[in-house]
């Protein structure tokens, strides 16, 4: 009962503090604007708007609007098939990114208060728990599971998320991310996994993680590497960088991710491959508007 008290307690408190520290980011993403996407052209309309184009990219404009949006339009596999394959990436760069940038800008948010935060505060607990640095139930952190914590609490490269995203979901062309906005290939042992069509007996009952949105598979993505213990030399290697105050590329950090596919080295190749060619690296400074969020819906 104890056990319980405390974790309800720390949970509250959490939840009372974030609402009492409304940052500006949160208040631009709140109460977002819907616009009805029908046809490309209405998308189109959206980027121009925000000199989000491929001219605008091509200028150097590194200012990405805060868009969201609903899911994959179900007819994407067929308009992607009938368009240049040129187009067809730059559209599904262009509604990423922005996720991208906004679960990291969340990231350094939860990164400043285990900063700042004492080692009993009940926020700087929640975000320990949440990625996995104590277990359920800590009444405080030692100062070196606070230095864990900030290893484990930090950005992913645009590239790096951007290049796995394309991977894993075939620019978004894949079952699972118009089934389930899986754009990652997490696995899921719980059951409610989007199952495979052959599923692989010899594994367990798995499935692919799904998610509410697009935006939370982003984050669900990032929480995984930046909390199983498959992608600790990431964050070494992130951390070290850090501490010698160098900046992290997404070709450099996707030298670590050799457990996450069982093609291995294969698969770091054709990562560093994908962010080489489709130039990806150039997204690692861009920076997000101070524009009021903006959620397409089809």
């Amino acid at each position: 009962m104890k056990k319980l008290l405390t974790i309800i307690f720390v949970t509250l408190f959490f939840i009372s503090a974030c609402s009492e520290k409304t940052s500006p980011a949160d208040k631009l993403m709140s109460n977002p604007e819907e616009v009805k996407i029908t046809s490309l052209s209405d998308l189109d309309e959206v980027f121009t708007q925000f000199h989000y184009t491929q001219a605008d990219w091509e200028n150097g404009n590194k200012e990405v609007p805060r868009l969201t949006f609903e899911k994959v339009n179900p007819k994407w596999q067929e308009i992607s098939d009938n368009m240049p394959v040129k187009n067809k990436k730059m559209i599904f760069l262009r509604l990423m990114l922005p996720l991208v940038l906004v679960s990291n800008e969340r990231i350094l948010q939860e990164r400043e208060v285990v900063k700042s935060a004492k080692l009993n505060s009940a926020e700087l607990i929640a975000i320990a728990v949440k990625y996995k640095a104590v277990d359920e139930g800590a009444s405080s952190l030692t100062e070196q599971q606070k230095q864990d914590l900030l290893s484990r609490v930090n950005t992913i490269p645009p590239s790096l998320a951007l290049a796995q995203a394309a991977e894993e979901s075939a620019w978004g062309t894949s079952r699972f991310a118009l089934e389930g906005n899986a754009f990652f290939g997490q696995w899921d042992f719980s059951g409610n996994g989007i199952k495979p069509k052959q599923q692989r007996k010899e594994l367990g009952n798995y499935g692919i993680a799904r998610f509410d949105s697009p935006l939370a598979s982003v984050e669900g993505y990032m929480l995984n590497i930046n909390s199983t213990s498959a992608y600790q030399s990431l964050r070494d290697l992130r951390a070290k960088e850090v501490a010698a105050g160098n900046t992290y590329s997404g070709t450099l950090l996707a030298g670590t991710l050799i457990k996450y596919s069982e093609r291995g080295q294969a698969y770091i190749d054709g990562l560093r491959s994908l962010i080489s060619y489709n130039k990806l690296g150039l997204t690692d400074d861009t920076y997000l508007s101070n524009n009021k969020l903006v959620h397409l819906v089809y």
